[in-house]
């Protein structure tokens, strides 16, 4: 739990706060806690949690709502401005790029920095940047729209052999000593590498104490090269390293095998393996068009067809394979929906659902950021035009959690489900980044990165045609303590986000 670690200022009142949250149903999930309390804030932390109500600068009465620990995101892909302020009306705090990491670690964090973020912000280290450097002699700079680009280049994906895996290895081991928060590995993205590469990132990992965030190899429901077989791949390297090994979005890479593969997770966890997971509520997934699972001979295998397929810059849905293979060819960086589950089909949502319920199992949104149709990042507008593109889960994930698990369905409480957005993605990343163990909790001497929301109202709204509605519900929100959300309107002023970097506390 955490301590006081700000200690009393003479020069102020004792328990003066900068703002008192006032007569809020407050939820700590490392506590249990679940009752009425006042939560004070001063300079960035949260400075009391009680039934009194110390004197405050300002006073916020939020009778009748959650306070909560703001929502920590380990998979946004989604860190333009303009994105990440649509994650704060979802009532996300920290969103942070782990699955395809960034490149270079360092340049990253300094032009996010200097441009200044509403939120908090992270990157781990890129296995294929790393791999785009070594093998193609290119070396994007940034995090997911740059891997998106150069997606298509042939050798990235191709088997290393000694020389380059040990270069590879060793730009992967510098980007860590730069701050990475762990190594994210997109091997679903060039599932032909060889395990050996694999089980020596994880090996470079565990010596690192760093995690990593692995796209796992395949998600296929048939042999070979099944979902299970991808997933047992990560339970293996665990095994063998002793490495934190993380799942990402387990619902999309587990599909219909979604029962075998909780029973290996749940097996892993019972034997001591430290292995995470992560899952988002929708039944679509969304990436590039080139990747390797979905060239149209492997479409049959994941049960789909081409026309599951939408181009989401056009809205074509590819009506045959010789179409599909066209696109791939002449735009291998567009961005499509992939609808592999039916969410209005009760068989299918069911699916989603026991993703999202596996034991200790994060909820992340694989957000992916806004563009227009023409490929264009949208950067820093406000309002998102209505024409760009992107995927609900960037904009409805978490209020989804809330508004249709807990509250419509009633299959998980609310307590749990505020625990599965904060706490566990929290203590997930603690032994890399320490400054996390101050973050996920309603405590006194912890940050204060909290949302405040309506739990009759909170619902997401965008939906696959129409993805750029803001979720509604979150009435406040603040990052290190200053008001990014307030009486649910977004502050574009605010830029309180802060990086969080490995190996710093």
């Amino acid at each position: 739990m955490l301590e006081d670690v700000h200690g009393p200022d003479p020069s102020r009142p004792v328990f003066e706060c900068d703002v008192l949250l006032r007569g809020g149903r407050v939820l700590d999930p490392e506590t249990g806690l679940d009752g009425i309390r006042n939560v004070g804030i001063s300079g960035g932390a949260i400075t009391y949690v009680g039934a009194d109500a110390p004197p405050a600068r300002v006073l916020i009465d939020v009778a009748g709502r959650v306070v909560a620990p703001g929502f920590i995101d380990l998979h946004s892909h989604a860190q333009t401005v303009s994105s990440l302020r649509m994650q704060a009306l979802d009532g996300v705090t920290t969103a942070l790029e782990l699955e395809s990491g960034a490149s270079p670690v360092r340049a990253v964090y300094e032009m996010a920095s200097g441009v200044g973020r509403p939120i908090n912000y992270g990157y781990s280290a890129s296995w294929a940047m790393a791999r785009m450097k070594v093998l193609d002699d290119i070396e994007p700079t940034g995090a997911f729209m740059a891997f998106s680009e150069f997606m298509g280049r042939p050798a990235w994906r191709e088997p290393a052999n000694k020389r380059q895996l040990d270069a590879i290895l060793d730009r992967l081991e510098e980007q860590v000593h730069d701050g990475a928060l762990g190594i994210g590995v997109l091997v679903g993205y060039a599932p032909f590498t060889g395990r050996n590469e694999y089980y020596k990132v994880a090996q470079l990992a565990a010596k690192l104490n760093a995690p990593t965030f692995t796209h796992a190899r395949f998600k296929n429901p048939e042999d070979p090269e099944t979902a299970l077989e991808g997933i047992a791949e990560i339970v293996a390297a665990a095994a063998g390293t002793g490495a934190h090994m993380h799942l990402c979005h387990i619902n999309s890479t587990s599909l219909r095998a979604i029962d075998e593969i909780a029973q290996v997770v749940s097996g892993a966890r019972e034997h001591g393996l430290n292995i995470s997971t992560e899952a988002y509520p929708y039944g679509a997934g969304m990436t590039g068009i080139s990747v390797p699972f979905l060239h149209p001979d492997n479409l049959p295998r994941l049960g789909i067809e081409p026309r599951n397929l939408v181009v989401v810059a056009t809205g074509e849905r590819p009506a045959n394979a010789a179409r599909l293979l066209e696109i791939r060819k002449r735009d291998p960086g567009a961005m499509v929906i992939i609808h592999y589950l039916d969410e209005a089909n009760p068989d299918d949502w069911s699916v989603v659902q026991r993703s999202l319920l596996l034991k200790d199992t994060a909820i992340a949104s694989d957000a992916v950021p806004f563009t227009l149709p023409n490929g264009k990042l949208v950067e820093d507008t406000w309002p998102i035009p209505p024409e760009a593109i992107s995927h609900p889960r960037s904009t409805g994930t978490f209020a989804r959690i809330l508004g249709t698990l807990v509250r419509d369905l009633q299959v998980i409480s609310l307590l749990e489900a505020v625990g599965r957005c904060t706490l566990i993605p929290a203590r997930i990343l603690e032994d890399v980044a320490p400054a996390m163990r101050r973050k996920g909790r309603v405590q006194q001497g912890g940050d204060a990165d909290l949302v405040v929301f309506d739990p009759e109202r909170i619902a997401d709204q965008s939906t696959y045609l129409e993805p750029t509605h803001g979720s509604v519900g979150v009435e406040h929100l603040l990052v290190n303590g200053e008001f990014v959300v307030r009486d649910g309107l977004l502050l574009t002023s605010a830029m309180p986000g802060k990086p969080i970097r490995g190996g710093t506390a």
